[in-house]
């Protein structure tokens, strides 16, 4: 039952980060899907919580979890599981989290807390804001990723370093915002807290984008053309290779920051057109210079 530990019990009202690790120590966390983020988030946490549980459709992928230790169990029935989990980490693509915030409150009868790791945040946070007052949600986001997808591609390093946005709603209480820091902490993440619709623009910018820039490149390049292909090519499609129903659902939940993001792009690349169309090398050269310089304000 959330919270497993009440600050009467130490004294405490002010959720430090030492008191939000003893909560997250004391709770039971059940991850709804195993695949590569799920699964990851559970070898991770191994340790930091009291028991990883997990709900998960796939007989094989359940196996694999139970045989490895990854999980304490696994059902691909959520009412098996959920009714145990002090929190609930929804680790699914984006429309499925949506069903299964609308069918939450009937798989879990009591308190949790609810933290979803959706590639889009806007429609998700929406959706927590209509569940039941015993439930506690936070949107999150880990920055991490592969083209491999499932369980056996899972690590537990694959967090380590890199930002997890957290999108609190304004029910959100202070203890769930600490103890999600506290569970991206344990996973080797760095928290960032921000609005749903930063979130998005933001995601769209560095993460949707180049993925349709990099699925344009691929589509444009024939095999002939590809006998020459190198590490500068094979790295820029590296997410062409992504998976079609997991960027679909990204893509057609994000639409508006996704679209503003490609019409930037779009104004750039007529820039760079019309320069290399000059007779005059200098228009060009200067966009290069100024995009080297730009990358390292970026990437510094």
């Amino acid at each position: 039952m959330w919270p497993p530990i009440e600050p009467a019990e130490t004294g405490e009202d002010d959720f430090s980060a030492e008191f939000a690790a003893r909560v997250l120590a004391r709770s039971r966390v059940a991850i709804v899907g195993l695949g590569l983020i799920g699964g990851s988030l559970a070898l991770a946490l191994g340790g930091h919580c009291r028991e990883v549980l997990a709900v998960e459709p796939r007989a094989e992928a359940r196996a694999l979890a139970l045989r490895e230790g990854i999980v304490s169990a696994a059902s691909a029935d959520p009412t098996a599981v959920l009714p145990q989990a002090d929190i609930v980490v929804l680790a699914a693509p984006v429309r499925a989290i949506l069903a299964l915030l609308t069918d939450l409150p009937n798989m879990h009868p009591g308190r949790a807390l609810v933290l979803d790791v959706g590639s889009t945040k806007q429609a998700i946070v929406k959706a927590m804001a209509a569940l039941p007052a015993r439930f506690d949600p936070i949107g999150g986001h880990p920055m991490a990723g592969k083209t491999a997808r499932g369980l056996t591609a899972a690590e537990a390093g694959l967090f380590r370093g890199a930002v997890f946005a957290l999108t609190p709603l304004t029910r959100t209480s202070p203890l769930a915002r600490a103890v999600a820091e506290a569970l991206v902490h344990a996973v080797g993440a760095q928290p960032l807290f921000m609005t749903p619709a930063e979130h998005d623009r933001y995601a769209a910018a560095v993460s949707h984008l180049p993925y349709l820039l990099s699925l344009a490149l691929a589509l444009s390049t024939s095999p002939e053309e590809a006998v020459l292909a190198g590490p500068g090519f094979r790295s820029t499609t590296r997410l062409a290779a992504s998976s079609p129903e997991m960027m679909g659902d990204i893509l057609l939940t994000n639409r508006p920051a996704v679209l503003a993001a490609l019409e930037r792009f779009r104004s750039r690349l007529a820039a760079l057109e019309t320069a290399l169309r000059s007779p005059e090398e200098e228009p060009l050269l200067r966009l290069l210079d100024q995009g080297q310089a730009h990358h390292r304000r970026l990437m510094p």
